[in-house]
């Protein structure tokens, strides 16, 4: 049974069959894109979510001013959701990934034997309802239409976990590009990035900032198709959306490819710093591995000081204004900027060059955004972007995901020592063999 507070003296009740009914009846609107608020005035949104203890947390922040401390759990509440039919609609067949959020699952519909992803994300029952990240990630998805975005099937509860069923793709940019024996033409490669850009400049003229861009949440189809996915950390920008200015939280967008003025605190930023990841994944085309490696923020400054000259008021107007600016000791020299300069060696086309390098300005202001990146020269100079990728894709018979292949490749490296193994017994010497392989 919940308990909800009204006033000092005065407590309502609510049966945990009554919630349990409004929040089927959230999470029904939510798959098919409706915001039950949408039709309600403000007077009246008080007095209803009361009964709504699950979406009480997303609807509190659109309307900060609703009280969010009234709602007590009874011990008596059910531990456990009932089980969903809808879960007997699908079978799985194999997990594709896996994070602190759960697990992804490649998916059979038993209906019409579609292929599709489940990611199933764990959800404890709680006062404050579903996180809001889940929410949003929901609404988001639930409002694309775009090609280059993953498109949501199906949502459903299902025990203590929430399912997203989406759209299935055979590969992720991460686990193709750690397969040394899949290489990329330069039409190849110029194809997917203005993919990537398509879909960055659809969710930013919509006011979306993805926040966690990297090669694992690109997604390739068998087509050649590429689709960005994992709108968890998604938000929503503008005063639309936000209550108050300089609300936007740092702890975004994993550490390898975040902005400079995510790593100084900065927490009123903008659309760019999807673009400062897509830089990053740019030149990791071409070198395959991720040019920024840092095992700690003051460190990754110094690798982004390193690549892009010293961070300082006269290469970037302004940033002393951010809050860690000031506590961190940046190099008093004159560092100078050796993006063009490091990659020369491997990306031999100049256009590309110079789109990276404007990919990775220091300055939020300067860097390009998705806009002008699809009118740069690099996408409109020869060889002209390969117009079907299919061909190409078609002939990797294997699903290549970042989770897959590092599984793959400890096993792979599992059954190699086995057999060096067996061989030294045998007086054969593989001395360095395996380092070579692996």
């Amino acid at each position: 049974m919940v308990i909800i507070s009204t006033q000092k003296h005065q407590t309502a009740t609510v049966s945990s069959k009554m919630s349990e009914y409004h929040n089927k009846a959230h999470l029904k609107r939510l798959q098919n894109g409706v915001n039950i608020n949408r039709h309600l005035q403000p007077a009246q949104r008080q007095n209803k979510i009361s009964n709504l203890p699950q979406f009480r947390q997303a609807l509190a922040h659109e309307h900060p001013n609703l009280p969010r401390d009234n709602i007590k759990l009874s011990p008596n509440m059910p531990p456990t959701p009932p089980p969903s039919p809808e879960m007997s609609k699908y079978e799985r067949i194999l997990k594709i990934g896996q994070g602190t959020f759960g697990e992804v699952y490649k998916v059979k519909s038993k209906y019409d034997n579609q292929i599709l992803a489940m990611k199933s994300i764990k959800y404890k029952e709680r006062a404050e309802g579903l996180p809001i990240n889940l929410v949003r990630e929901i609404k988001i998805l639930k409002q694309t239409d775009n090609k280059n975005i993953i498109k949501l099937v199906d949502v459903f509860q299902h025990f203590n976990n929430i399912h997203l069923v989406l759209e299935f793709c055979h590969h992720d940019l991460a686990g193709i590009l750690s397969n040394q024996r899949i290489s990329f033409k330069p039409s190849e490669i110029k194809s997917l990035m203005k993919q990537l850009m398509n879909a960055l400049f659809y969710i930013h003229f919509h006011n979306v900032i993805h926040r966690d861009l990297k090669p694992a949440n690109i997604l390739i189809t068998k087509s050649g198709v590429l689709k960005l996915t994992d709108f968890g950390l998604a938000r929503q920008v503008g005063s639309k959306y936000q209550s108050k200015p300089n609300s936007l939280t740092t702890r975004v967008v994993t550490l390898w490819y975040r902005a400079p003025e995510l790593l100084l605190g900065d927490r009123s930023y903008s659309t760019a710093i999807d673009l400062w990841s897509v830089g990053c994944i740019m030149a990791e085309m071409w070198t395959r591995h991720a040019i920024m490696k840092g095992e700690s923020e003051v460190k990754q400054l110094e690798i982004c000081e390193n690549w892009c000259g010293n961070i300082c008021p006269q290469s970037w107007p302004g940033v002393e204004k951010l809050e860690l600016f000031q506590k961190l000791n940046f190099s008093k020299g004159d560092q100078k900027r050796k993006v063009k300069e490091r990659l020369r060696a491997v990306v031999k086309d100049s256009a590309a060059l110079e789109l990276i390098d404007n990919l990775l300005s220091l300055d939020p202001k300067n860097r390009i955004d998705a806009d002008n990146a699809l009118n740069h020269d690099y996408f409109w100079s020869d060889p002209m972007p390969c117009e079907d990728l299919k061909e190409k894709f078609e002939k990797i018979s294997d699903s290549h995901f970042e989770f897959l292949d590092e599984a793959r490749r400890k096993r792979e490296e599992f059954e190699m020592r086995k057999l060096l193994e067996s061989k030294k017994k045998n007086g054969v010497n593989y001395n360095g063999y395996f380092d070579r392989v692996y």
